[in-house]
């Protein structure tokens, strides 16, 4: 990965987390709430953060990156590490 992309992906990550700060701290409490951003503005922020991801996307692409995806702690990964010490082979049942 060239310096340059390397920087760019840097710039996007910290502006995503900008605008996802700024969403947690005006999002009100209470859905009855009046939100404090216009609608057009809340739209206009969608659009950044879907700009944001394709531009992240096209960059892990061209640098042959695997795509990367959030996932919560307790999630169970997709595959499971197991010891080669723990593979028996089955022991046929006598006749």
């Amino acid at each position: 990965m060239s310096e340059d992309s390397s920087k760019e992906r840097e710039i996007l990550m910290v502006m995503r987390k900008v605008l996802a700060s700024i969403i947690k701290d005006t999002t009100p409490p209470s859905r009855a709430m009046k939100h404090p951003l216009s609608g057009q503005t809340i739209e206009d922020v969608r659009q950044c953060l879907g700009l944001i991801s394709a531009r992240e996307r096209e960059l892990a692409d061209a640098a042959g990156l695997a795509q990367e995806r959030p996932y919560f702690v307790d999630q169970k990964p997709p595959a499971e590490v197991v010891s080669i010490n723990k593979i028996t082979r089955k022991k046929k049942d006598s006749e």
